[in-house]
């Protein structure tokens, strides 16, 4: 397959808007790397740009060593699944996934091979002869990752291919897209807004924000230590919880628990934001929080607290988004109104953000 790496690469757009800001990542050879951010990021245009359907401003796009800025996108090499399929709607399943190699004039033995052998890894081979129209949202999607196999590119570039097909259906597609990855040995670059894809698929994640790379990272490492407040925010479901604290001595007080790493000691007597996943609090007896929600999702909870002060219920310092979410499993059964206490169950995993910046005082791993 290839390796890719992507140097200073910019876009401005007419007008000055700029799309994409000093662009740096290194791809590996068959690797799976997911681009993760919120509609408008940029993620969906910088693909295009490695795809060559979009010119780029500056910088370089590598691929295999060769600079492939001002080579056309049907030489580079890779092939892109589109989100709305992109297929023929009057040609059969078989000629659709044949059509670039029609296009290059392939002999028509080593066409029906390829198509063939897709075809098969896809389950496909019934439906050959079938028109788009009469198979499922699923089952197109599969032939449009047929029409990039037959090609056996260097590249496989995905651009959001699952965000049209229903929840259930999403879930299985994400695994028959992992599988495929594994089988072909590919390099692969996904787009996605969907966190949970990027956490589940991924290889290496790259969160983008604002046409700026925020982080880059295994998904447990981009989950567990977030480079800074907004991928803390946007990794995870549900979000992490963020409270501002005082620190003594290179801790904060925590609801009457004691918690703290060396990294905040610079920080004594001043305040730092702590962010704490829903998993790592624990629901103990006490009464500086109360129930104000409980939603049953089957095998967990998620239960929302509210700050509790004499006998009313408030957020934190008066901020929303400081009320407590807990994750707890479903056998533990919590009313609304009820007042509880927490704490940290696992010290070893917070993270520290400059309230200034919003930049994380941890080690990045």
């Amino acid at each position: 397959m290839a390796e890719l790496r992507l140097k200073n690469v910019e876009k401005v757009y007419k007008g000055g808007f700029h799309a994409l800001k000093n662009i740096n990542l290194e791809i590996n050879d068959r690797e799976f790397v997911v681009f993760v951010g919120p509609s408008g990021c940029g993620k969906s245009t910088l693909l295009r740009m490695i795809a060559g359907l979009e010119e780029i401003t500056g910088g370089e796009i590598i691929i295999d060593g060769k600079v492939v800025n001002d080579i056309d996108p049907k030489d580079r090499d890779v092939a892109m699944v589109f989100q709305n399929y992109a297929l023929y709607p009057h040609m059969s399943v078989y000629d659709n996934m044949a059509f670039s190699l029609n296009i290059k004039k392939e002999d028509k033995k080593v066409i029906e091979e390829k198509v063939g052998n897709a075809a098969e890894i896809l389950g496909l081979t019934s439906m050959l002869k079938r028109k788009p129209g009469q198979l499922s949202g699923g089952q197109r999607q599969r032939v449009a990752l047929g029409r990039a196999i037959v090609r056996n590119p260097k590249v496989f570039l995905m651009d959001e291919p699952l965000s049209n097909l229903d929840a259930k259906l999403r879930l299985h597609m994400r695994t028959e897209i992992s599988k495929l990855h594994n089988s072909l040995d590919s390099t692969t670059i996904y787009v996605t807004h969907d966190q949970t894809e990027a956490m589940t698929m991924g290889d290496k994640i790259v969160v983008l924000n604002g046409g700026v790379i925020q982080q880059i990272g295994s998904p447990d490492d981009v989950y567990d230590w977030p480079a800074n407040l907004f991928v803390a925010e946007f990794i995870g479901s549900p979000s992490i919880n963020i409270i501002e604290r005082g620190v003594v001595d290179g801790q904060v007080d925590f609801f009457g628990q004691k918690v703290g790493q060396d990294v905040i000691r610079d920080y004594n007597k001043k305040k730092v934001l702590v962010g704490l996943r829903p998993e790592n609090i624990r629901i103990v007896d006490g009464s500086d929080f109360v129930v104000s929600l409980v939603e049953n999702l089957g095998s967990e909870k998620y239960v929302h607290l509210e700050r509790n002060i004499s006998g009313k219920t408030f957020s934190i310092d008066g901020d929303e988004r400081k009320n407590i979410i807990v994750k707890v499993h479903n056998s533990l059964n919590f009313k609304r109104g009820q007042e509880v206490g927490i704490e940290v169950s696992n010290t070893e995993i917070l993270n520290f953000f400059d309230p200034d910046n919003g930049e994380t005082l941890n080690e990045i791993k």
